[in-house]
């Protein structure tokens, strides 16, 4: 049998390592709960529908438009409007933004292909006061890209591949390696003019803001809202176009319809504060 000495010294040295197995466990959550600095808040939206309307560009005009993939709220057609949009559902995570999303479709070979994963962040990079970043008016519409552009000199498209930084981003699009995806950033203008809920080009009533402020004619920081799609294509790009052209051609449009109540808090807690938020809008 073990003497006392024997297992005293036992008892000791699990002691020791039961100490420090806590302090390693401590150690660990604490680093798990710091936040992260960063101003950014998300939804996850799923493809809803595809039509040929565009209630921003051309409301009340049905099949007017070129193809579009709409996310978010279920209800976007032509003739929407902020009462219909507000009246009905969505399939974002967070259920509660019901705000409307689309882009134009992407065909190969004359075959529409939805995107597989859409995220659309809400951010405050780009300018230099976070703390001043104000919640987008309910009812907003804007739109950012060019659909009409002629070539890449008048677009702001970026196409990249995930997972592959070796293969550079274009404004067109680009042959990404297998066991990757053809994605795409759209990045919306943060700076509003303070007055209107749209323009007749639907773009100059928010501008971009310059050297990190906001010019004075657009003196209203709002979040930066980024689109990034994912598609399931690889390969060469031959085939690949947008329902509105080449892939410089790519736009989106976004309709606001977020309950003003959760995203001030949202605009607050995570903008603002420089946290990084899930979906819920919770930091962590």
């Amino acid at each position: 049998m073990a003497s006392s000495t024997t297992k005293r010294r036992s008892a000791t040295l699990l002691s020791i390592m039961a100490v420090v197995a806590g302090l390693l466990t401590g150690g660990a959550g604490a680093a798990q709960a710091e936040p992260v600095r960063v101003a950014e808040f998300v939804a996850d939206c799923q493809l809803s529908h595809r039509l040929p309307d565009d209630p921003i560009v051309l409301p009340n005009l049905a099949g007017a438009s070129h193809l579009h993939d709409f996310f978010g709220n279920k209800s976007t057609n032509a003739g929407s409007n902020l009462q219909s949009l507000a009246g009905a559902t969505g399939n974002c995570d967070p259920l509660i933004d019901i705000s409307s999303y689309w882009v134009p479709t992407l065909f190969k070979d004359n075959v529409p292909v939805p995107p597989r994963f859409m995220t659309f962040y809400y951010l405050g990079e780009g300018v230099n006061r976070p703390q001043d970043i104000r919640s987008y008016p309910l009812g907003l519409k804007v739109v950012a890209g060019n659909a009409k552009a002629t070539g890449p000199n008048d677009s702001i498209a970026r196409w990249s591949c995930l997972h592959a930084g070796h293969v550079n981003p274009s404004k067109n699009f680009v042959e990404c390696p297998p066991n990757t995806m053809l994605e795409t950033y759209l990045d919306f203008p943060q700076c509003w003019n303070g007055r209107d809920l749209d323009s007749p080009n639907h773009a100059s009533h928010l501008a971009y803001p310059v050297a990190g402020g906001c010019p004075s004619s657009h003196p209203v920081s709002v979040p930066k809202l980024r689109m990034v799609l994912r598609y399931p294509v690889t390969g060469p790009t031959g085939g690949l176009r947008l329902s509105s052209g080449p892939g410089y051609t790519m736009h989106g449009d976004f309709f606001n319809v977020w309950p003003a109540a959760e995203l001030d808090r949202r605009v607050r807690n995570c903008l603002n504060a420089v946290l990084k938020c899930n979906a819920a809008g919770v930091p962590g």
